[in-house]
């Protein structure tokens, strides 16, 4: 049931301008089931003064593109009501036509694009007005029998309008409906949601929660959990081996889905999801089409439905059943488009938001792990919805040319471009081992910072969590994963990846940089001292290439591997014969590699820093004292001493080594694989021959 979340102590007073439209907005948006995220939309009719010192009547209006859940006063904007209501009296209005009139109206030109659906919300003699798509309101208007459940919950307080995409006429149609019942307190919209109207930002809001009410609680009066989607067909896969079944066939998904563009793919096998995944009906209701437009810009108009059987717990027959189902869903959109596009439109990718899959549940795609998982959050809506509209009747949806019309509409399409611009790595995933420490860190703000999602593999959790937790609060929730391993064991390496599929759907870059070093004279070296080198530097290094390149294999979109070695990969370090050698044999299994992964398109390179002592967990332990032991001087004199034997006389700092591995990680080296790149200032003694 939708909570009311008003609260008097924290509710900006009446009158208290654009803030209480905030306060409101904000509260309708932190219940998806009241609020798609980016649907609806909210105003208030007040008065300002204007440019030339007159006091004008304006409404407010949320901006195009927006999220009623988190906006604030400047994703609002203020147009002239005058103006507005001049166009009443009109009997028509093309949607081009209709934004340009509306960017005159607009009281500062630097405010956002008006919303779609200014006019509805400006016809309406009402102070204060709402526009949402409840889940329980939306059951009712996509059920076949809606206007008649209407009357039984609403009587005549309602007025019933069909479905009409939003613009002029469906704004007309909502205000003559509203003149012509004195009775009217809420407008449904077939097929697309709710309008409600107070005299105070306050009464308002009460309205919208209590006619939610009204319909949920009808609704829930009459579900027979065990007759939902026509019963339980299938039982649930215990969640270990779900998941399990999940992360294998997420990157081949990933790489099927990325053949024009790449994605993002995310996993959800909540209860409502699997309830719903391994019903009788889902297969049919799956493909009725969108519950509401605002769904079906992220969804499009029907997901893609996996006819597996999970009791067999055959992964070969789902796995061969995934690509002939994506192929023919790739085949059905290009026909899809065909049948309905209009002149000049432009095919979005023909790749499915949403795979159900019964006994698995649901994953979706998008160009960010953001988008996709608004792609899940607002099928988790359809589905809420079409478990109301079967409990009344029979799901109904728009037709074919109606969705055609909605995903492919202009003014819908204005919103994408609000969006950033793609950077180098955008759509990619990156895999950093040793992510926490002074390399590792700055390399995976570095390939955030121009697009990337990042996983951040560390021994050390906790410092691998203060990165990922960085990253997320200063480029959005979702960007970093941290996940702790050590390199040196095969099972932790697995799950890493594994939990990499899960969160993302796959690994595009890895970065083989987890490391340490230890310091003694030949005959001084133990046996142990030898071993951690090569199970570390050697072995880890092995472990971890061969899981990423089983991946990118399945994906089958190619990839990139850099490794950080050192100096001392071609150079004989003094009194450090371990891991010199250790070093010496990364830079050669990067080759082997690169051989291997050529017919794959995965390149391998690597990057030979030396003496990158800022931040390094390496040179805080025993290591610097080590070194200064070597040349005979003091471990404070050793940053020093490093920078005076380069030519070029510099320090090098993780940002120069992390510059370095995106460099080979980008399109920029497209063309290049099992090559070395020395960034050490300039040591002679370790010049390549």
């Amino acid at each position: 049931m939708p909570i009311n979340l008003w609260e008097e102590t924290k509710a900006p007073q009446a009158d208290a301008g654009l803030n209480e439209l905030v306060y409101r907005s904000n509260l309708l948006g932190s219940d998806r089931s009241v609020a798609n995220w980016g649907g609806g939309n909210t105003s208030m009719k007040t008065s300002m003064i204007d440019f030339r010192g007159r006091d004008v009547e304006v409404m407010w209006i949320k901006g195009s593109g927006s999220d009623l859940g988190t906006m604030k006063n400047n994703h609002f904007t203020a147009l002239r009501l005058e103006d507005l209501n001049a166009l009443y009296d009109r009997n028509e209005m093309t949607d081009e036509d209709m934004v340009a009139y509306l960017a005159n109206c607009m009281m500062d030109s630097k405010h956002p694009r008006a919303s779609i659906e200014t006019l509805l919300h400006a016809f309406l003699p009402f102070k204060h007005v709402d526009h949402t798509h409840p889940d329980a309101i939306i059951s009712i208007c996509c059920a076949h029998n809606g206007k008649q459940i209407a009357e039984r919950i609403f009587g005549d307080r309602f007025v019933w309008v069909p479905y009409v995409r939003p613009g002029f006429k469906l704004s007309k149609m909502i205000a003559e409906g509203v003149q012509n019942n004195p009775r009217a307190e809420l407008v449904l919209m077939e097929k697309h949601g709710l309008v409600t109207w107070g005299d105070t930002s306050e009464s308002c809001y009460h309205k919208t929660i209590s006619i939610i009410d009204e319909a949920e609680r009808y609704i829930n009066e009459r579900i027979q959990v065990e007759k939902l989607f026509g019963g339980m067909k299938y039982e649930v896969i215990p969640a270990e081996e779900r998941s399990a079944i999940a992360s294998e066939i997420m990157p081949l998904l990933r790489g099927a889905v990325c053949q024009n563009k790449r994605m993002i793919v995310t996993y959800d096998d909540s209860d409502a999801v699997l309830r719903f995944v391994n019903s009788r009906d889902a297969g049919t209701l799956s493909q009725v089409g969108a519950a509401c437009p605002d769904h079906l810009v992220h969804t499009k108009m029907v997901p893609l439905y996996i006819d597996w059987d999970p009791e067999t717990r055959n992964i070969e027959q789902l796995v061969r059943k995934l690509k002939e189902d994506l192929e023919a869903f790739e085949a059905a959109y290009t026909q899809y488009f065909a049948r309905n596009q209009n002149k000049g439109d432009l095919m979005f990718e023909p790749v499915p938001r949403v795979i159900l899959i019964p006994g698995i549940g649901m994953m979706n795609t998008g160009s960010s792990r953001f988008m996709a998982r608004i792609s899940c959050a607002l099928y988790h809506r359809a589905i809420a919805v079409m478990q109301g509209a079967t409990t009344l009747g029979d799901f109904v949806s728009l037709s074919e040319n109606e969705s055609y019309n909605v995903e492919y509409w202009p003014l819908e399409l204005y919103k994408l471009t609000l969006a950033p611009a793609e950077a180098e790595f955008s759509r990619q995933v990156a895999f950093v081992t040793g992510g926490a420490g002074g390399i590792g860190r700055v390399t995976c703000q570095s390939l955030v910072s121009q697009g990337a999602h990042v996983v951040i593999a560390d021994l050390n959790l906790e410092g691998a969590e203060k990165v990922a937790e960085q990253i997320n609060e200063q480029y959005g929730a979702g960007r970093a994963i941290a996940v702790r391993m050590d390199v040196t064991q095969e099972e932790d390496v697995a799950n890493a990846f594994k939990q990499a599929a899960l969160t993302y759907g796959g690994v595009d870059i890895v970065v083989n940089n987890a490391g340490l070093a230890t310091s003694s004279p030949l005959d001084q070296t133990s046996l142990r001292e030898w071993n951690l080198n090569m199970n570390v530097l050697v072995t880890g290094y092995f472990l971890v290439a061969r899981e990423a390149f089983k991946g990118m294999k399945q994906q089958g979109t190619g990839g990139s591997m850099v490794f950080v070695g050192s100096k001392n990969s071609v150079y004989a370090g003094k009194s450090a014969s371990a891991y010199s050698t250790a070093k010496a044999a990364e830079i050669h299994l990067a080759r082997c590699i690169a051989v291997e992964g050529g017919e794959y398109g995965i390149r391998v390179n690597s990057v030979l820093p030396d003496a990158v002592l800022q931040g390094s967990a390496i040179w805080n332990s025993s290591w610097r004292e080590e070194r200064a032991a070597a040349y005979g001087i003091e471990p404070d004199d050793l940053e020093e001493y490093y920078r005076k034997r380069t030519t070029l006389l510099v320090n090098v700092y993780p940002q120069d080594i992390a510059d370095a591995i995106l460099y080979f990680a980008s399109s920029q080296s497209a063309k290049t694989t099992g090559c070395i790149l020395t960034v050490d200032g300039g040591v002679p003694a370790a010049f390549t021959r």
